[in-house]
């Protein structure tokens, strides 16, 4: 029962960021702390493994950020006109971002297989994907009722 009662808690609250954000973009504090609450919840972390593992998850997700920024860049050049050396070269730079990328995820697994245990580190990937459909999925119900009043 308490299970549930936080899973309604976290959807409230989850609801109130793009119902409450500003006019351009969202309440960034309220977002992660959703995150937080629907991870924790999720993976069962303890507070004594809650309190090891959000320092290690908010650094890699900040360097996967950094990363995601570079590919972006690279990508924005391969909508231009370019030549195809220019391509062979941007190419190699992509493999390598996702070569660090890769090395970046195996770190912070073992890192935190050491707070965690393997079955909860496995199930992260899919509650991150879970969060992110359910702000897409609260995103397009709300243009929907804006639209419909």
């Amino acid at each position: 029962m308490k299970r549930i009662l936080i899973i309604v808690m976290l959807i409230a609250s989850t609801g109130s960021v793009w119902a409450q954000r500003p006019q351009r973009g969202y309440d960034k504090e309220k977002l992660e702390a959703a995150r937080v609450a629907f991870v924790t919840n999720r993976i069962n972390l303890t507070p004594s493994q809650a309190e090891k593992f959000w320092p290690l998850y908010n650094q890699h997700m900040e360097e996967r950020s950094g990363y995601m920024r570079e590919m972006s860049g690279i990508n924005r050049q391969a909508g231009e006109d370019i030549s195809d050396s220019q391509a062979e070269k941007l190419l190699e730079q992509r493999f390598q971002i996702q070569e660090k990328m890769m090395q970046s995820e195996k770190t912070f697994t073992k890192k935190i297989t050491e707070v965690i245990s393997p079955v909860q580190a496995l199930q992260l990937s899919n509650v991150n994907r879970d969060f992110t459909r359910q702000l897409y999925r609260m995103q397009r119900e709300d243009r929907r009722s804006r639209h419909s009043n």
